[in-house]
């Protein structure tokens, strides 16, 4: 998964980072956003970082959909003018007093008048009491008077060529449509005066309504009614993004924080081809298919690429055709596609959708085994290599190709001796609590569980389970390892093995083992890694005679059970998985330099 590269650290300060699209540079005159986060904690400015990105997009999509002003816009601006002319009359005439209102305030200032309230001997009181009713009474004169001397106003300025008293409409009309109109050109003006010509219209409408005339209708020519389709855009508060905030909060599947990140960026690289304002309802089946196509043809790492920097994913993939980087895998267009889904699905239980426009639109996995296990003149050379017998450094990785008397006895060379011999992940053995190594019925296991102190993990329920410990572990002097770490004070089995920032183990291990066995020429491009061990198991389970089906729940590859759950199994079940773990073997396979407790356990 990408770096988050939006993200920046100033000092000790974090800060959102965004290139400006190279279309709009010249907007801007920069070529990039910068805004202070305003936190020190890395985790509080990545929640932090997304709406003012998403913002910035939206501003982008605003700024690119601006455009020329056209005859058309002209003529909805002076009709639309005309029309609110009108309708700001009604709303202010729905408001006037009514004769009831004026009467009933009359009666008021009466029975003030009687109950002694107003007197002769303070006329500034009675001033004041008739203050209200005056002006009920006055109410619709006095607006009249508004209007007509508006009006005069209005035919003066356009006289004159003054704009001043109808700018405010023109620079509404023109923010709400998106036109680019240069305050200081003849097109300006000239919107500026059809709009005061329409107003002046309007206003004689208002002053014949007063009289009760309703029959009159523009007589300047410019003032005609015109409509034009509007682009649809999503209400406030149901964008795309808005959405798949509420979606992540929900969390309906209880994925990760670091998963349900990564769709966050997936799902904003889509709403990067359709627009920040495109309504989710209207996201259909084409959307999906032309996004996907696009995936299909994007490069690997393109935010991070110089190249491609201020690029939109379709700039992207049109100038990729010329540079010819790499793009991703069907493996992970499958990733964009898993966590858009996913949110689709919700949106369409919440009815924001009819259906799930990403259904069915994962690419077929290759039958070919990205991931191959070791063979056995491959271990042979491997467990005989510096990093296993003793190298330079323990510390650098570039190092432990050479020779030397630095032995690794940590995390890192655990962990593949006990995935070759039980068929577990990396990190469910890098996460091992002391105690979750111990003795059930006689036998030594390993229970794999997210239960216990520390920040456990495993990919499902059905990965919890118990695991016998092989007998070539004991002779390799893992039960001694476990005892010593155990009377160190130590809870964790390899206290130094840890997460990264997007939650998973030995990450670094698990990027810098390949690289190991490509220096000692092992490897050339893809095939193996750390899970070559465990593929490694699930052969040697197979050659034993055993079938998938009935090994696969040593692998956490099941339904899990409160059993699993909890590391309690019944004498039976347990002798079974003591004879399925022994049952895994090497032939060929010499460890014999590296037993260091023979018989233990």
């Amino acid at each position: 998964m990408a770096r988050v590269t939006y993200l920046e650290r100033r000092g000790a300060t974090y800060y959102a980072r965004l290139d400006v699209p190279l279309d709009l540079v010249s907007h801007y005159g920069t070529t990039t956003r910068k805004k202070s986060l305003r936190t020190k904690d890395e985790n509080e400015a990545k929640k932090r970082l997304w709406p003012v990105i998403e913002s910035w997009r939206a501003e982008f999509d605003e700024v690119r959909a601006r455009r020329e002003i056209t005859a058309d816009d002209s003529g909805l601006a002076v009709w639309q003018h005309y029309e609110k002319t009108i309708e700001r009359y009604d709303r202010k005439q729905q408001s006037m007093p009514t004769r009831a209102q004026t009467e009933a305030e009359l009666r008021r200032l009466y029975d003030l008048i009687d109950r002694g309230k107003i007197t002769g001997d303070n006329p500034y009181a009675m001033i004041n009491a008739y203050v209200d009713y005056e002006l009920m009474l006055r109410a619709r004169d006095d607006d009249a008077n508004l209007r007509s001397r508006r009006l005069t106003a209005l035919k003066a300025a356009v006289g004159s060529g003054d704009i001043r008293l109808v700018e405010p409409a023109v620079g509404s009309f023109l923010k709400q449509n998106n036109l680019l109109v240069e305050p200081d050109s003849d097109q300006y003006r000239d919107l500026c005066a059809s709009m005061a010509r329409a107003e002046i219209e309007g206003l004689q409408r208002t002053l014949e309504h007063d009289k009760g005339d309703f029959s009159g209708a523009p007589k300047d020519p410019i003032v005609k009614p015109v409509s034009r389709p509007v682009h649809e855009a999503a209400p406030p508060g149901e964008t795309i993004m808005e959405l798949f905030e509420s979606y992540a909060r929900e969390n309906p599947n209880q994925i990760k924080q670091d998963t349900l990140a990564q769709a966050r960026r997936d799902v904003g690289l889509f709403v990067e081809y359709v627009g920040s304002t495109f309504p989710a309802h209207r996201i259909d089946k084409k959307a999906a298919r032309e996004w996907k196509a696009l995936l299909l043809q994007y490069p690997v790492k393109a935010t991070e690429t110089k190249a491609f920097q201020g690029m939109t994913i379709m700039q992207i993939v049109e100038h990729n055709k010329t540079i010819k980087k790499p793009v991703i895998s069907s493996t992970t267009v499958n990733r964009y596609l898993s966590g858009f889904s996913a949110f689709c699905t919700w949106m369409t239980n919440h009815g924001y959708l009819n259906q799930n426009p990403a259904s069915d639109m994962f690419l077929k996995k290759s039958k070919d085994k990205t991931t191959k296990p070791f063979t056995v003149e491959e271990m042979n050379a491997l467990f005989r290599s510096p990093f296993f017998t003793g190298c330079q450094s323990h510390e650098a990785p570039r190092f432990w190709s050479k020779s030397g008397n630095m032995q690794i006895r940590d995390h890192r060379y655990w962990v593949p001796l006990v995935m070759l011999f039980s068929g577990a992940r990396p990190g469910e053995v890098a996460q091992l609590a002391i105690d979750d190594v111990r003795q059930e019925h006689g036998h030594w296991i390993m229970h794999i569980t997210t239960e216990g102190d520390g920040d456990k993990s495993v990919k499902t329920d059905g990965s919890m389970r118990v695991v016998p410990i092989h007998p070539e572990l004991v002779q390799l002097g893992f039960l001694r390892y476990q005892a010593e770490m155990k009377q160190g004070g130590e809870m964790r089995l390899f206290p130094s093995a840890g997460r990264n920032e997007r939650g998973q183990m030995i990450a670094d291990f698990s990027r810098d083992f390949p690289r190991y066995l490509t220096k000692i020429g092992l490897k050339e491009g893809r095939g193996l890694s750390l899970y070559s061990f465990r593929h490694g198991a699930a052969d040697a389970l197979r050659r034993a005679g055993y079938l998938d089906e009935q090994f696969g729940f040593i692998l956490g590859h099941t339904a899990g059970t409160m059993t699993q759950r909890y590391g309690t199994l019944p004498q039976g079940m347990l002798d079974q998985r003591v004879e399925l773990i022994n049952s895994i073997a090497y032939p060929g396979l010499t460890l014999d330099h590296l037993r260091t407790e023979i018989g233990a356990g």
